[in-house]
């Protein structure tokens, strides 16, 4: 028996948006509205990221923890971290050699892969059904909040994005190519992905179910190319594995500990599944469906006022790719919502921030709209995006460190790190002789503060030499050490100040002080 998938996927992706164009001027008379190009989505892509980087940039008085973490981390090059695997450090660390220690250096590089993984979606999309259903499903992705009110993150979730994109467009490409270079290419992107955030599983899972789908047990070609791409991405994250098996498995005892390891019960358990997937698809995505839907609703009016399209028959794929859309788009929530029920694991919010744009196009190949994408107007839909956009603008203005209106003012983003600088580095350099050149305490608000020093102090986190490799013990005990402690009444402390209750710092003074340090702490910057 022949497989169909044989039949279907032997050929080249297929350019469906010209076939739909042509058929679109025959019934039109040959008016035929412009067509988004690669360079259009650039600009866009541009245009977005000048108006919400600023914006954001402005709104907070310290930049994201996950940033500090990373500027903190990027001190050293490790093969891995305490609580994460280490591409996204190794990625810093160039641009901050180049530019220098600072907030706005992992603004830019978040935004970056952003961009990138929603430029990859596009050109996927345009290969697919054509370059209006990709323009559209990009503009909707860009109201997804992770991606705009987050576009300064930088973390591992950000980091990983454009592997998510890609893993999809490797395995459509390894399908209907048939050439073991792309199996290779999905088992690299797997694995550098891994290198970024393990919660590139999620990914692979998505691979296995849609060769599951496509059965592909029966044709050797795709045995052989999946066998390549597992052993691949294992190859490229050996490495890290075997530093992982070297340090106790910390990233991994470090979610359990965090997530997976809290065993919720009955209703509690249910209740925290449920609360995850109404943030993911009625929060976090709201704004991309009532575009969608928005754009749905204007171009069934312009049917019935005006002339019907003639449409052109679907590709013989059609049904192929829509399985692999829906595969990526929705094996994430599955996944994550089964996982939380199986395992009463709390599952976090951030989860579902690498993938959620892939929901996207897989919430525009269900329902009966499936089909009603080739009559949507871009220019309605540029106008929904738009005031959507201005929205979103205006909610983060006002819940903005600098807004009038200062919403949610215990927020992280009101954590005053120069005002804390101003009350506690002049103090702390006149007790210790010189310098800062260790700060430790709890990682944000001691990473917070050694980004507002000049001498930009290593952070020995939580005190602990074990999790912070950069820092060694001759240091401290040469140059002494500023420490900052959240705990109620800590011994031998002193409170930083009404603004910032809880908190309280201390220095440990070196017996002798270094010439050697202070002129090394000078030497540094």
């Amino acid at each position: 028996m022949v497989d169909s998938a044989k039949v279907v996927l032997s050929g080249p992706v297929p350019r469906p948006d010209r076939a739909r164009a042509a058929s679109r001027s025959a019934g039109l008379g040959g008016a035929s509205p412009p067509r988004p190009s690669g360079a259009w989505v650039v600009a866009l892509l541009a245009v977005f990221a000048a108006i919400w980087l600023p914006q954001l940039a402005q709104s907070s008085l310290v930049p994201p923890t996950d940033n500090i973490e990373q500027l903190t981390w990027v001190r050293s090059l490790e093969l891995g971290y305490y609580k994460h695997p280490p591409l996204p450090t190794w990625v810093l660390w160039l641009p901050v050699q180049l530019m220098g220690l600072s907030g706005p250096v992992t603004y830019v590089l978040g935004a970056t892969f952003v961009l990138a993984a929603m430029g990859l979606l596009w050109r996927f999309l345009a290969a697919l059904r054509g370059s209006v259903y990709a323009t559209v499903a990009l503009l909707a992705a860009l109201c997804i909040t992770y991606y705009n009110g987050r576009l300064y993150y930088y973390n591992h979730e950000m980091v990983l994005v454009p592997f998510a994109v890609a893993s999809a467009v490797f395995t459509w490409k390894a399908f209907v190519s048939r050439q073991r270079r792309w199996w290779l290419g999905l088992g690299v992107c797997l694995g550098v992905g891994g290198l970024a955030k393990y919660h590139i599983v999620v990914m692979a899972l998505a691979v296995a179910v849609f060769w599951t789908w496509q059965r592909g047990w029966r044709d050797a070609g795709h045995r052989r190319g999946l066998v390549l791409a597992a052993a691949v991405s294992l190859a490229v994250m050996a490495p890290h594995l075997h530093w992982l098996w070297t340090h106790d498995l910390g990233p991994i005892r470090y979610a359990m500990e965090s997530s997976l390891g809290i065993d919720h019960h009955g209703m509690r358990r249910l209740g925290v599944c449920l609360r995850w997937l109404f943030d993911q698809l009625l929060n976090r995505a709201l704004p991309a469906w009532i575009l969608l839907l928005s754009v749905l609703w204007l171009a069934g009016r312009g049917r019935a006022d005006g002339p019907v399209p003639s449409r052109a028959p679907l590709p013989d794929d059609a049904a192929t790719s829509r399985r692999l859309l829906l595969c990526f788009g929705l094996t994430p929530l599955v996944f994550t919502f089964a996982l939380g029920l199986a395992a009463g694991a709390d599952l976090q919010l951030h989860w579902g921030a690498p993938f959620l744009l892939l929901a996207v196009p897989a919430f525009m190949e269900l329902g009966p709209w499936k089909e009603a994408w080739h009559r949507i107007s871009l220019k309605s839909a540029l106008k929904s995006f738009c005031l959507i956009q201005l929205l979103l603008l205006a909610w983060g203005q006002m819940i903005s460190a600098t807004g009038e209106f200062r919403l949610q003012r215990h927020h992280w983003r009101n954590f005053d790190a120069k005002a804390l600088a101003d009350s506690v580095a002049p103090a702390a350099r006149a007790q210790l002789g010189g310098p800062v050149r260790v700060i430790a305490g709890p990682p944000a608000e001691a990473g917070a503060l050694a980004l507002q020093l000049g001498e930009r102090p290593l952070v020995l986190i939580d005190g602990r030499f074990d999790i912070s490799p950069w820092v060694n013990k001759e240091l401290v005990d040469e140059c002494g050490v500023l420490e900052l402690s959240r705990d109620a009444s800590p011994p031998g402390y002193r409170p930083v100040g009404d603004k910032f209750p809880g908190l309280h710092w201390r220095t440990v003074v070196p017996r002798s002080p270094s010439i050697y340090c202070t002129w090394r702490a000078h030497a540094a910057n």
